[in-house]
């Protein structure tokens, strides 16, 4: 008996000691149990908080910036919005209240996601916003964001190449909050509004959902069956849209352009299906996001450029073999 009361001891002992050794660290996890956490015990936590989990290219970005996160010691744990300002709201509550050091921010809307981003900060919690912006430049501590507005405008040149400078076309736009859905619809007419000939008989939302471009696509069709091509503001839709064409047995004569760089377009794109995206790249962004995290939390840099422009690149059926889905091949 007084043998195992020592090994018990001993025992007791040795786990006292791996925890003063584990430099302080803390296994708490988000109390929100929709959020999804990584990692073993940290001495800081950090929150990334998505706009929606429902689009694969937002997968990639939320699940790249929380791996990011954990590899630099940190506990990390994703909050997905939903495209709901009322739940991005409840999760800062929830992030603020349990004592998160930070916030990798996709935000849902740009004007509405500002009281959020400020709540932090007034709890002394640095706020990165990757790939949406949020319209403030003292909330955040900074923003990564892709050059919307010249993707498209390289985009919209290789528009009137394929479509030429006669035709008809739609767009699908995103969400009507987010500063992406405008600036890359900007970028996009600013050149094809140079061409008289190009008509576009429609401008409808489909929130960057790829159910919602179907059906929304399906409807114009129904007034628009002699279009020539499909201007899409994400690649969720672009694919959507196809969809539509296909049924309708359009999709070898309208050309469909999308932009992201997510894998089903990326693909399409190597079948002949798509004709064109505009590569963001998630994987950097998030990265850097969580990297500038650690540079504040654990250097004490504070110096970082409020809007920091990431550069996109035309993907095309001519140089599809460079590039695999949400980035360049190695």
């Amino acid at each position: 008996m007084l043998k195992r009361a020592f090994s018990f001891l001993v025992l007791l002992c040795l786990a006292a000691a791996i925890g003063c050794n584990a430099s302080n660290s803390s296994s708490e996890s988000a109390s929100d149990t929709s959020g999804t956490t990584n990692g073993s015990d940290a001495s800081k936590k950090v929150a990334v908080i998505v706009s929606t989990m429902n689009n694969p290219w937002f997968v990639v970005l939320g699940e790249t910036a929380r791996d990011r996160a954990i590899e630099l010691g940190y506990e990390a744990t994703i909050f997905d919005s939903q495209n709901d300002t009322a739940k991005e709201s409840a999760y800062f509550d929830n992030v603020i209240a349990a004592g998160y050091s930070a916030v990798l921010f996709n935000p849902t809307d740009a004007d509405g996601s500002i009281a959020n981003v400020l709540r932090a900060k007034e709890a002394n919690i640095p706020v990165f916003c990757i790939d949406r912006e949020i319209n403030s430049t003292d909330a955040a501590t900074a923003q990564l964001l892709s050059d919307n507005y010249s993707g498209c405008v390289e985009l919209g040149k290789y528009f009137v190449e394929q479509v030429g400078e006669e035709g008809t076309y739609v767009e699908l736009l995103g969400l009507v909050g987010d500063n992406n859905t405008w600036n890359r619809s900007k970028g996009f007419h600013s050149v094809v509004d140079r061409y008289e000939g190009l008509k576009m008989v429609a401008q409808q939302s489909a929130d960057f959902d790829r159910n919602k471009a179907l059906e929304v696509m399906e409807s114009l069709l129904q007034s628009h069956d002699d279009i020539n091509a499909v201007f899409c503001g994400n690649d969720a839709m672009a694919m959507g849209a196809y969809q539509a064409l296909l049924g309708a047995g359009k999709a070898d004569t309208v050309k469909v352009f999308g932009y992201d760089g997510a894998a089903d377009v990326v693909n399409s794109i190597s079948e002949g299906k798509i004709l064109a995206t505009v590569m963001q790249y998630p994987k950097l962004m998030a990265k850097t996001s969580a990297e500038y995290a650690h540079e504040y939390l654990a250097n004490g840099k504070r110096d970082f450029e409020q809007k920091i422009p990431v550069n996109v690149d035309l993907v095309t059926q001519q140089n599809i073999a460079d590039f695999t889905a949400y980035g360049k091949k190695d």
